[in-house]
């Protein structure tokens, strides 16, 4: 099977880095790499745009995000020629979002790889606003990859979960074929005040235990109502390497993905954290 994967850059150093996390990620799968400068925020961040010029200054943008685009490629090429992948660039006038939700589904993406932070870099943020809008509004997998994180192998991956919604077994089947060629174990935290499920909930247990059978499970239940400190304190306490969530609504990362509630995780996302999508591009 052909893995489609999107990785947005913006030529900072955060972003080759997640580049170059996803080329190790996926070195045993036959992959196409869709690498997208998305460029007319940059356009409009330009102090010397008026009305008169910004046809020319939007010709410029867009020759220099294309030789960038060709500059990177070229690296790409040289640390990992691997015959198992093909590279393609995607230069983009568009602002981050639309322009990765256009390639998602014009190629049928399975995921999308990018740093938590780009060129603006505030380190007072876990992740800038253009990895949170990504996270939040794209339709398909997003794992993001911390500043200066280098890649080892996931071993050990973290999915917490209240099973309160059925699962896409696209995105669990992806979850799957990363996980098993390196034999990692994946812990099934169920973070509730009570220990039972309800019928609803046993039924997605069940499901993601089917789709997910490659992989050593291991199902875990915490007693906790505060579920960003329990995710927080499993993650130190375990060695876990990977964070899974789903983005839905009615699941723990709804509240989750505000700004304020990732900030107080902090140190327990410089691990890759992979967002798996269950919403609809229509809702939106």
């Amino acid at each position: 099977m052909m893995r489609k994967i999107v990785v947005p850059t913006d030529f900072s150093e955060n972003a080759t880095n997640a580049l170059e996390y996803a080329l190790a990620l996926f070195k045993y799968d036959f992959s196409e790499f869709y690498i997208l400068n998305a460029y007319q925020d940059a356009i409009y961040a330009n102090a010397s745009v008026t009305q008169e010029n910004l046809a020319e200054v939007t010709s410029a943008m867009a020759q220099q995000s294309q030789s960038q685009l060709d500059e990177l490629l070229k690296y790409v090429t040289s640390i990992s020629p691997n015959p198992r992948h093909k590279y393609y660039v995607i230069s983009s006038n568009s602002v981050l979002v639309n322009g990765v939700n256009t390639v998602v589904d014009e190629q049928n993406i399975d995921i999308v790889v990018m740093g938590t932070r780009g060129f603006t870099n505030n380190r007072q943020l876990v992740f800038g606003s253009h990895t949170l809008q990504v996270l939040k509004y794209v339709s398909c997998p997003v794992l993001a990859i911390p500043e200066n994180y280098k890649y080892t192998q996931p071993k050990h991956i973290m999915f917490p979960t209240n099973f309160l919604i059925p699962y896409k077994r696209r995105e669990l089947k992806l979850l799957c074929g990363m996980a098993s060629p390196y034999r990692a174990e994946i812990d099934i935290v169920y973070i509730s005040k009570s220990n039972t499920l309800s019928i609803r909930q046993q039924d997605n247990q069940d499901f993601v235990k089917d789709v997910l059978c490659k992989n050593t499970l291991n199902i875990k239940t915490i007693k906790s109502k505060n579920i960003t400190e329990a995710i927080h304190h499993y993650i130190t306490q375990n060695g876990i390497d990977m964070l899974v969530m789903v983005n839905s609504q009615h699941t723990f990362l709804e509240n989750m993905l505000l700004q304020s509630t990732i900030d107080k995780m902090g140190s327990s996302l410089n691990i890759p954290f992979l967002v798996l999508q269950n919403i609809n591009r229509d809702n939106l």
